[in-house]
């Protein structure tokens, strides 16, 4: 039988599991997703997060001595996080030596609600790198303007970054700058760059979820041709611009340097509406050098019947270039759009980390209450 994710990561792309629960390390299942699923990297975010720790009593002891101690909300929160991505940074340590540092990467996101505050996201990233303390870690922050110079300044000091919630070509494109910035500036540093990595997070699904949204209120036939075309199109356009940057002159000499490219990392893979085949936005999207974070029912998708066709996705860039301004000709403003997701995406993290500071509260109240009382 066919192994289509050996076959995946053999076209380069390194497969990485878009979850993280206490479960997944303390029953095996993250192990044996490596062993098994050919998984070299994992991603969290606070929805994520949330609802490992709302829905398990793997934390229940650790909660109770955090209650015992009077840690408040934020430091339990960084607490019970670090504690589980250090421990999947040691599960994947093996996969990042065997991949001479490119993969067994872990990734946990900053304080969501500071995307907008680039000293407070600088300081958030460096407690964060602190308390993980392993070199296989990436700090998520958000791609919102504000952040673009928090990514600049925390790959300048050596910090690893994971660039999230990117949806347009041009806010990429800025994100590739400020990561050329910070290479440079760490190099002048005197930074070893090699030991310094990064990628850049493109959403996929969640651009068709809304420009299909858009398309469903026009009465065009055209606009039926262009239903789940979009973000195929603008994920393999971001590859275009990716390509673009490794033929230039300020990464060929940071090359030389020592530093690696930062990857595209394609998120939202998973597909939202039932109409599209389940595994599009891995087989769609296949090419040298990028990451696939899946969540595991996408990965049982792929392993089960995807398909890793030998195309490249070079052969595409024309028809993406026609996809986009054919959505323009009908009306679809693509900056809107892309705006509309940045906000979205931030606001639905922020409204998981506060639900999940609320319950946490909650908890640690009533857990230092119950062993105070014991």
């Amino acid at each position: 039988m066919t192994d289509t994710l050996a076959r995946l990561t053999e076209s380069g792309v390194s497969i990485w599991l878009d979850d993280l629960s206490r479960r997944r390390l303390t029953d095996g299942s993250l192990a044996r997703l490596i062993r098994d699923r050919h998984v070299v990297g994992v991603t969290t975010n606070p929805t994520i997060f949330a609802k490992a720790i709302t829905g398990s009593d793997a934390y229940t002891d650790q909660l109770t001595d955090l209650a015992l101690r009077g840690v408040e909300v934020g430091e339990a929160l960084r607490a019970l996080t670090t504690f589980d991505v250090r421990w999947a940074c040691d599960v994947l340590r093996p996969a990042h030596d065997a991949t001479g540092r490119v993969d067994g990467r872990v990734s946990i996101e900053v304080d969501p609600r500071l995307a907008h505050d680039t000293a407070r996201t600088v300081a958030e990233a460096r407690a964060l790198w602190w308390l993980v303390d392993r070199p296989n870690l990436f700090v998520k922050i958000p791609a919102a303007k504000q952040g673009l110079e928090a990514i600049t300044a925390c790959l300048a000091e050596g910090l690893s970054i994971n660039v999230t919630l990117l949806f347009s070509l041009d806010r990429y494109d800025a994100v590739r700058e400020a990561y050329l910035t910070g290479m440079e500036r760490a190099r002048d540093a005197g930074h070893d760059v090699s030991a310094i990595a990064s990628v850049a997070s493109f959403f996929v699904s969640r651009v068709d979820t809304e420009i299909d949204r858009r398309l469903d209120k026009l009465d065009d036939e055209r606009a039926d041709a262009l239903r789940g075309r979009a973000a195929i199109a603008n994920a393999r356009l971001a590859y275009e611009h990716y390509e673009h940057m490794l033929a230039g002159d300020r990464w060929k000499y940071l090359e030389r340097a020592g530093a690696r490219p930062q990857r595209l990392l394609w998120a939202s893979t998973g597909v939202k509406d039932p109409r599209y085949e389940d595994t599009r936005y891995v087989a769609d999207l296949i090419a040298p050098g990028v990451v696939n974070t899946m969540p595991e029912a996408t990965l049982d998708a792929v392993a089960d019947h995807g398909v890793v066709a030998d195309r490249s996705i070079r052969d595409s860039y024309d028809d993406a270039h026609r996809v986009l301004d054919e959505l323009a000709r009908l009306g679809i403003d693509y900056a809107d759009v892309v705006q509309v997701l940045e906000n979205e995406g931030v606001e639905k993290f922020d409204a998981s980390w506060d639900q999940l500071a609320t319950q946490l509260a909650r908890t640690l109240q009533d857990s230092g209450h119950i062993r105070g009382h014991a």
